[in-house]
């Protein structure tokens, strides 16, 4: 066994890498991270470089011989690493804010994952994840990629259809929330609860809770009100009979569709008044940067739970810990399907329960997921692989398609108009739709 591992951070410059770092200093000394490379671009050096100093000052106070490089030549970083974190964005946030907003115009829902931003997205990004998977497959053929930019499933979805890279892990802090949730209204330590989870990346569902050895499922589900929120969603209660007769947890990201109108409402609202999430988090990052640049400042503030980040070190961290030390412990993460949840095709990717090991995720057989959502399950899906087709061949058509496919957009009109507007808007980050030859 090598005496330390190297592992690469793509988007190295993100506010959320000081989480990362806390991640792996906790657990030096089964986890001995001796290089780890901050990646960014040119775009992002400021901020790397301010991140960098700032994880330099947190690995000397925690007193390990942890080394902290940065480059913009993410070949240099690859070469011989054993796992590779991507938490990029393609175009940073003022893309996200043009994904939020100009659906907004148009009176569609706009999100970074869900709708016509997470298309958007996603189309922006894929291309950019297969070009590093291209990379690793020559510079670090047995490293894992871990990713966690979103969207997480489409994107994984992109790398397993159009790529010969395998060693690919789709990682999201959402169903740690959801264990914590549940342990939380249980009134027990997590590892006490067992959670059994499935779906898709912000579409996944609790379909089993364990106590004691017992099935308390139906118990949670009968309780469950406002659990499993993130910062970045409006804590809105779940009617406890629509949960009821749903018989599994939605998770947090499902109130967009299943209060698709209220949640609508509310982001016309902050439209109006430039109030969006991009435009809210535009304003935590600043405050962050400035905090991270205070020589004093030598562990994570406070401050960085309100970026949507918490439980972030412990999702990357925890499955990159299970990885190395093979501990077949059970975490959910998107991987291919091979069987796992009997809704999908065995070459699907999926969000669901799985048991870590050296090898990787072999996920937990059996589950199945009952029809009361089967069939919003299988809209999405359709949705991602219809944005993955629109991203690899650049067609507008297809792009359409995916829009049409997805239940937050239903107008014609709008969606041809969203369409046109943010493929104008993101035109730098979307060649392959400009290049092609009619």
């Amino acid at each position: 066994m090598k005496k330390g591992v190297k592992i690469v951070a793509i988007g190295g410059g993100s506010s959320y890498t000081p989480e990362l770092v806390d991640g792996f200093l906790k657990r030096y000394k089964t986890l001995p991270v001796k290089e780890l490379w901050l990646v960014d671009i040119p775009e992002g050096k400021e901020k790397l470089q301010i991140v960098s100093e700032f994880a330099k000052r947190m690995v000397k106070r925690a007193g390990v011989p942890m080394k902290i490089h940065t480059t913009l030549d993410r070949r240099e970083a690859l070469s011989g690493a054993d796992f590779v974190i991507t938490q990029l964005r393609v175009g940073q946030l003022q893309a996200r804010v043009k994904d939020e907003r100009i659906p907004l115009k148009h009176g569609l829902l706009g999100q970074e994952t869900n709708g016509a931003g997470g298309l958007f997205k996603g189309m922006r990004t894929i291309p950019v994840i297969l070009d590093i998977c291209k990379d690793m497959e020559e510079l670090c053929p047995k490293a894992w990629l871990i990713n966690f930019t979103n969207p997480v499933g489409m994107v994984m979805e992109g790398v397993n259809r159009y790529s010969g890279f395998r060693k690919f892990i789709g990682l999201c802090n959402v169903p740690y929330g959801m264990h914590k949730a549940v342990a939380d209204q249980l009134g027990r330590p997590m590892e006490e609860v067992n959670v059994t989870m499935g779906g898709l990346n912000h579409m996944v569902y609790v379909t089993r809770v364990e106590a004691d050895g017992k099935d308390i499922t139906e118990d949670v589900v009968s309780h469950w009100g406002e659990g499993g929120v993130v910062k970045n969603i409006k804590a809105v209660s779940w009617d406890k009979d629509f949960v009821k007769e749903l018989g599994v947890l939605p998770c947090s990201y499902h109130r967009y569709y299943y209060m698709a109108k209220e949640y609508l409402e509310e982001a016309l609202e902050k439209y109006e008044k430039h109030e969006t999430r991009a435009e809210l988090v535009e304003q935590v990052e600043k405050e962050l940067f400035e905090l991270y640049q205070e020589p004093g400042l030598d562990e994570k503030p406070e401050l960085l739970s309100q970026r949507g980040g918490a439980y972030y070190s412990d999702s990357a961290c925890n499955l990159i810990h299970s990885i190395y030390n093979d501990k077949g412990d059970i975490q959910v993460v998107n991987t291919v399907n091979r069987g796992a949840i009997k809704n999908f095709k065995n070459h699907e990717i999926v969000e669901v329960s799985c048991r870590i090991t050296k090898d990787g995720p072999v996920p937990v057989n059996g589950v199945e997921l009952p029809w009361t959502v089967n069939g919003l399950l299988q809209q999405i899906k359709s949705f991602e692989i219809a944005g993955c087709r629109a991203a690899i061949t650049g067609s507008p058509q297809k792009a359409l398609l995916a829009l049409m496919i997805n239940p937050l957009v239903g107008s014609q009109k709008e969606a041809k108009a969203v369409l046109n507007e943010l493929l104008e808007a993101h035109k730098e980050y979307l060649p392959q739709f400009f290049s092609r030859k009619e």
